[in-house]
């Protein structure tokens, strides 16, 4: 049985749509078709945040609300969920928790960018966790840039609203929507189009697998955080999408002994403590993954299956020495994961196939990790060298090696010489480490662009060398981390 609309809940009803274009955006949506004009279109790639709206869905039994940048969201995407927008926050003259906590601290700021900053707070407000520190209200403002004045007003709204249970309209309706949006769930297919055009989300692995060799020419499409601004930057004609959100079992994360199997349909926020539990610098590579919005929508297969040069995740799971299974029809096969960067977006993958799982080893005793992101702002922001590293140690002498880098070459990419030379020294003698960081730029030909000069990334992608074996040599890291000397001067004042 296949669905020929998508299906939402908003407003404690069900909203059917049918017959739009394929690369129509949720904001697009909001904007022209509801009329719902507070949801404003700022940088239109998903940074600024002045468009953020809400989604929800059924987790633990209750509905969770999530960020997301409506600018670079397709229309199709909120097929199953509940949809919340700022007008939808206010009953009557009744200001929302949220938005009255705003008023008092003077932290409303122009009509722009504020809608968004209310839409991140209504989400933090009802995670319903207990009150939120102020680390953690920046983290879930980092994807609202705004200028006009300062954070700290908005930031103290956010500490007065948010506490341990919500009592809004929502909190109240939670039954309703709980149970309009399990309604929904009714296990078809969905496509809207025809054979030249369409949207499609397929339910199950094997109607995609049979839907993609049918239609190998359409683009894959999971949290769209890439594929958006295509759309809204690129202009580009995407008349066949592939929606993986609905996939049953595509998002399954499974954590075993001695891996991790990671769905290639799992969020960045869904793996992100798990990925924690292996490494501390895997957590705080995944904190600083975009904003909140990106890292809810974003996905494990979809940062991988993009081939950026500049992908985060991909240098820190080659490091760890990961592996991919692929689908195409019937057929499955697992290959390294540095194996799939063939050259600047081309991958090892055949018309039809598609990325299904991502198997990251954990580390054994005696190995030992370091991942470090280097960017021009702290949050939310692009790197230009990402530099991971993984060593097996024999006592003081390492047995061997695992070095790969973002933003150093047109795929992410190890620097295989930097690994042999250090194979066999010691962590006692730093001036055996000198031949290693040399190599480095024979391991690597940077990019030079905006971002960053190839001299500065090869200067740099050196020093995260030298970095890593002096924290694993030292046994500490807080005399080399940001983050550490900001907190040692937090908890000194």
């Amino acid at each position: 049985m296949t669905r020929e609309a998508i299906r939402f809940w908003r407003h404690g009803r069900v909203v059917e749509v049918s017959g739009f274009h394929p690369r129509t955006t949720l904001l697009d949506y909001l904007r022209l078709q509801e009329r719902k004009l507070g949801t404003k279109e700022g940088c239109a790639e998903g940074d600024c945040g002045a468009c953020t709206v809400a989604l929800g869905r059924v987790r633990g039994g209750r509905v969770r609300y999530e960020p997301v940048n409506a600018c670079i969201l397709l229309l199709g995407q909120v097929d199953g969920a509940e949809l919340v927008t700022v007008e939808d926050l206010a009953v009557g003259d009744e200001l929302h928790p949220v938005q009255a906590a705003m008023v008092a601290h003077h932290g409303s700021q122009c009509g722009f960018c504020t809608p968004g900053i209310v839409m991140s707070l209504f989400t933090l407000y009802h995670e319903g966790d207990g009150p939120p520190s102020r680390e953690a209200v920046n983290d879930a403002l980092a994807g609202n840039l705004c200028r006009c004045t300062g954070y700290r007003p908005i930031v103290d709204a956010a500490l007065q609203a948010c506490g341990d249970h919500p009592n809004d309209t929502f909190a109240h309706a939670t039954e309703q929507n709980v149970q309009g949006l399990t309604a929904l769930a009714d296990g078809r297919d969905v496509f809207v189009g025809d054979g030249a055009r369409f949207f499609a989300a397929p339910a199950t692995e094997d109607s995609l697998a049979v839907l993609y060799a049918r239609h190998p020419d359409a683009t894959l499409v999971a949290g769209c955080t890439d594929v958006g601004l295509w759309v809204t930057k690129g202009m580009v004609a995407l008349d066949k999408i592939i929606w993986l959100g609905r996939v049953a079992g595509l998002d399954i994360i499974d954590d075993a002994d001695d891996a991790l199997s990671l769905g290639a349909a799992a969020t960045h926020a869904q793996v992100h403590a798990s990925l924690a539990r292996i490494d501390a610098d895997l957590g705080e590579l995944m904190r600083r993954f975009g904003s909140l919005q990106v890292r809810v929508s974003g996905t494990v297969g979809g940062n991988i299956a993009n081939g950026s040069p500049i992908g985060d995740l991909a240098p820190a799971l080659i490091a760890l020495g990961s592996e991919i299974e692929l689908r195409r029809g019937e057929s499955t096969r697992t290959i390294p994961l540095e194996s799939f960067f063939i050259a600047y977006r081309r991958q090892d993958r055949m018309p039809g196939e598609y990325v299904r799982r991502v198997t990251v080893p954990k580390l054994k005793v005696g190995e030992v990790f370091r991942a470090y992101k280097v960017s021009k702002r702290f949050d939310e922001d692009i790197s230009a060298v990402m530099g991971a590293f993984r060593l097996t140690l024999d006592h003081r002498r390492i047995a061997s090696v695992r070095i790969a880098f973002g933003g150093m070459a047109g795929i992410p990419k190890r620097a295989e010489e930097a690994e042999q030379a250090l194979t066999g020294i010691s962590l006692d003698d730093p001036s055996s480490w000198g031949e290693a960081m040399a190599a480095i730029g024979r391991d690597f030909q940077p990019l030079d662009d905006h971002r960053a000069s190839a001299a500065y990334r090869s200067t740099v992608a050196r020093n995260l060398l030298f970095k890593a074996l002096s924290e694993t040599a030292s046994g500490q890291t807080h005399a080399t981390r940001i983050v550490g000397r900001r907190e040692s001067l937090e908890a000194a004042e």
